[in-house]
């Protein structure tokens, strides 16, 4: 500008580049604010609003793509004293391009348990109208929402010149583990209308206890599959171990672990812990595993059948206890079951009194779960204690019967005996009568005195013989076989046995044949006399016979007198 020139007013116009100059329609600023369109009032302003100073320079807020153009400056003020101004007529090129920048976040690192502060950043050194900052949050799976809450936001602007400023927003939140891989987004607007957003994955250290899943309760036979998992981050080292034991079963360190056991038996039941390892800290969960198995009818189990009252048991185990049934029992109405239990056995005891019915065997049905077993039990019949009693004692008595026959076989026989001996004695006595009618003619007087005498021992002697035979038929035990007298016969058998000695042979053969001419005489007495010595002999046989009978009889009836 030429000396003496004193500048009084700015005017900037936006005008198309082929125009050789711009007219007052195409004002974006003047300093007479009531000269400039209202779309540019207050957005393009001079950096320095002392125009003396001769800055002519402005600044545009809030830029959109429809501020691009050719720019032309004119400055207006006196002259010498006149009114004048001056139009530039190099211009100035502004191309606008859309908005690529984007908000900048920045994220500390995150505990679980701590307090976070999140700060956005508004792209640009803007300056003018301040930007509206927003914070957004997605959770896992989620809509975006606003941020409500625990969560506050606060606003900051830096001035960095005098032209310059720094929009920020500051988020503050106390972390956790449902804020992990959750999406934060800070979201800038512009008074033009213009947006840009900025989304950050929050990443938060946390640990949550072990689950674990998978059926605990494994039939016999079966595969045991359990999982234990461990949300955390970063992921934690998991370890599968049995109580009470050493054992390693298995290490994963992607925190997840799935302990497989196949075919387990009832020893694999206990307790399995899954211990999870996270930043040096450690944390376990445990699962009681239970093997289930099931037994078929035990040993033991029967039915006895006793004064029409049936009684039945039925023994069985296993894990968890089965249930026992009775089938029959749909047919009673009146009956008693008694159950006891001790560690996995059961022992099922039913009571049912018959009276018309009669069972071989009973069905016991044990089930649990899909499995079952059921068994006939065979009915023993059992008599009862008083019926036995009356078994023994009529098995004594029949005992003792046959004592008694023995006993009374043994007094007839002893009787029999005792009439036999009878009768040999009065034999024995006639034979000594015609003896000594014999001898009475050598020495009538001996045989006199002998005579009566051994007459008077024979007429007494039947009736002892007849007494003692009455009262051994009566009582065995009275029994006087002992007391016969032979002592007259043995008297004199001892004097006939002197005479014989002294005798010659002439005189013992006149004894011998007197029978005889007595005989030839058709003498009576001779006769008697030689059936007389018939009968002497038959008679020592007789008595010799009979006393060794009845000696071994007698002693017989002893034995069994002593065992009665």
């Amino acid at each position: 500008m030429a000396d003496g020139f004193t500048p009084k007013a700015i005017v900037w116009f936006k005008c198309e580049p082929w125009r050789r100059r711009c007219g007052d329609s195409d004002v974006v600023f003047h300093t007479n604010r009531n000269k400039v369109p209202s779309e540019f009032l207050g957005r393009v302003l001079l950096l320095d609003p002392d125009v003396s100073q001769g800055n002519c320079s402005i600044m545009i807020n809030d830029l959109s793509t429809s501020d691009s153009g050719s720019y032309q400056l004119r400055v207006n003020g006196f002259y010498q004293g006149t009114a004048d101004g001056v139009t530039f007529p190099s211009r100035t090129s502004l191309s606008v391009k859309d908005l690529t920048q984007k908000p900048s976040v920045m994220i500390p690192p995150l505990t679980e348990g701590q307090q976070a502060t999140l700060t956005c950043t508004a792209p640009g050194l803007c300056s003018g109208s301040p930007p509206k900052i927003t914070w957004m949050w997605r959770g896992k799976g989620e809509m975006e929402v606003n941020i409500t809450g625990n969560m506050a936001a606060s606003f900051k602007t830096e001035n960095l010149t005098v032209v310059t400023q720094r929009h920020s927003s500051i988020l503050t939140f106390n972390s956790s583990a449902k804020h992990h891989n959750t999406n934060v987004t800070c979201k800038v607007s512009f008074t033009s209308g213009l947006t840009t957003e900025e989304t950050v994955t929050l990443k938060v250290n946390y640990k949550s206890q072990p689950q674990i899943t998978g059926n605990t309760i494994v039939k016999e036979g079966d595969d045991l599959n359990l999982t234990c998992n461990v949300e955390s981050f970063p992921q934690s080292v998991v370890v599968w171990t049995k109580h009470s034991a050493s054992e390693i079963y298995l290490q994963n360190n992607t925190g997840s672990a799935t302990l497989v056991i196949s075919n387990v038996t009832a020893p694999d039941s206990g307790r399995y812990v899954c211990t999870a390892t996270h930043l040096n800290e450690t944390v376990s969960a445990y699962a009681d595993v239970k093997i289930t198995w099931f037994s078929k009818i035990l040993k033991g189990s029967g039915c006895v059948l006793q004064s029409a009252l049936l009684t039945c048991v039925c023994i069985t185990e296993g894990f968890p206890l089965p249930t026992i049934t009775w089938p029959l029992l749909k047919d009673h109405t009146e009956y008693s079951v008694i159950k006891t239990v001790s560690n996995h056995t059961i022992n099922d005891t039913v009571t049912i009194p018959l009276k018309n019915r009669h069972y071989v065997s009973v069905e016991c049905y044990s089930s649990q779960g899909n499995e079952e077993a059921k068994e006939n039990l065979t009915v023993q019949e059992d008599f009862p204690e008083k019926e036995v009693i009356q078994s023994k004692t009529i098995l004594e008595k029949i005992s003792s019967l046959e004592v008694v026959v023995a006993f009374l076989i043994g007094a007839l026989l002893s009787a029999i005996i005792c009439c036999l001996a009878v009768k040999c004695s009065r034999k024995t006595l006639k034979e000594s009568d015609e003896t000594l009618k014999m001898i009475s003619q050598e020495d009538p007087l001996i045989v006199q005195n002998d005579k009566s005498h051994v007459q008077e021992e024979a007429k007494n002697l039947p009736m002892a013989g007849e007494k003692s035979a009455s009262e051994m038929s009566k009582d065995p035990k009275d029994v006087q076989y002992a007391s016969i007298d032979f002592s007259v016969m043995k008297q004199r058998r001892a004097k006939e046995a002197a005479k014989e000695r002294a005798s010659t042979l002439t005189e013992y053969a006149e004894i011998k044949t007197g029978p005889k001419e007595q005989s030839e005489d058709g003498s009576k007495e001779g006769s008697e006399t030689l059936e007389g010595e018939e009968e002497d002999l038959m008679t020592k046989r007789c008595v010799s016979e009979e006393q060794t009978e009845v000696e071994a009889v007698y002693s017989t009836v002893k034995d069994v007198l002593d065992e009665i």
